[in-house]
């Protein structure tokens, strides 16, 4: 009886969650996305010929963020690569 109770608990509080994050995912969706583009912007700004101060700490971070440029450029409205030392496409 107690697991019963626990399981039809669970599943209410999940609706309840579901209820209240659902008018605002796509919201989130587009906050969290404006917010890589950003990110993205500020590792490869000094490829893109873009003064950065913080270049030490992001340049350790571009080969893992490099599958994810292809996308970023195209979202941004650059259809061939902006960066001159190769490019994804």
């Amino acid at each position: 009886m107690q697991i019963k109770q626990e399981s039809l608990w669970r599943r209410f509080v999940a609706g309840l969650n579901e209820f209240y994050h659902a008018p605002y995912r796509q919201t989130l969706a587009r906050a969290a996305r404006d917010e890589e583009d950003l990110f993205m912007l500020l590792l490869f700004c000094e490829s893109l010929g873009i003064d950065n101060p913080a270049s030490f700490y992001t340049l350790e971070l571009q080969p893992i963020f490099l599958e994810h440029f292809h996308q970023w450029h195209l979202r941004m409205g650059m259809p061939r690569c902006p960066l001159q030392h190769g490019g994804c496409c």
